[in-house]
């Protein structure tokens, strides 16, 4: 099974995978953490390009192509290996933060971000994409408190990241079936428990 992790800054998905992959092999699941961009060697370098503060002059086409050169790299790489030998891959975010950054974020023609998009996943669609919803301002004030990477993609101005959130939040209406939606403004605790829940119907 191929899960998913999204949302918009400061949702909390990093922290939250390695308590959940502890839990579901605690219960006897072979589990594969990863994230995106990177996961591989090609991956991580591509990442570096793309979050340092110094390129400010990136353009957005520049960004979302360099997103789904690694994209391609761990699909290929890492993810459909691991799902052909029986895995739960669980990756903090894939293809959908492309169409919420990308696409919604930076104003760019959805249809094209999504051929792209498709063209580098080979098609791989998650079985299950959670998105861990919270508000925006809230969000960016935990980024900030919590000091883990403040890289060029936390950079941009509020409005940004409220398209961002409109656009996850449009796509859950899109494809009801694979979207679950967890409150991320609640404790730390709170939102892990229901992840667990979520997951665990997932795989029953």
């Amino acid at each position: 099974m191929f899960i998913t992790l999204e949302g918009p800054e400061g949702s909390g998905k990093t922290s939250h995978i390695p308590s959940l992959v502890e839990y579901l092999r605690a219960h006897g699941h072979v589990v594969f953490p990863t994230r995106e961009p990177g996961g591989t060697s090609i991956g991580e370098q591509i990442r570096e390009v793309i979050h340092d503060l110094k390129n400010v002059e990136m353009h957005p086409r520049t960004e979302t192509l360099l997103y789904q050169a690694a994209r391609a790299q761990i699909v290929e790489q890492v993810i459909k290996p691991r799902l052909q030998a029986g895995e739960i891959v669980i990756s903090d975010r894939y293809y959908d933060s492309t169409i919420a950054y990308q696409g919604f974020g930076h104003q760019q023609d959805l249809e094209q971000v999504r051929a792209l998009v498709k063209y580098a996943t080979g098609g791989l669609v998650p079985d299950l994409t959670v998105l861990l919803d919270v508000d925006v301002e809230v969000g960016l004030r935990r980024k900030k408190k919590n000091g883990v990477e403040w890289n060029r993609m936390d950079a941009h101005e509020v409005e940004f990241y409220k398209r961002v959130r409109a656009g996850y939040l449009q796509m859950v209406k899109q494809e009801p079936s694979r979207w679950v939606i967890v409150d991320a403004g609640q404790e730390w605790e709170s939102v892990q428990e229901e992840l667990k829940k979520v997951v665990e119907a997932k795989l029953k």
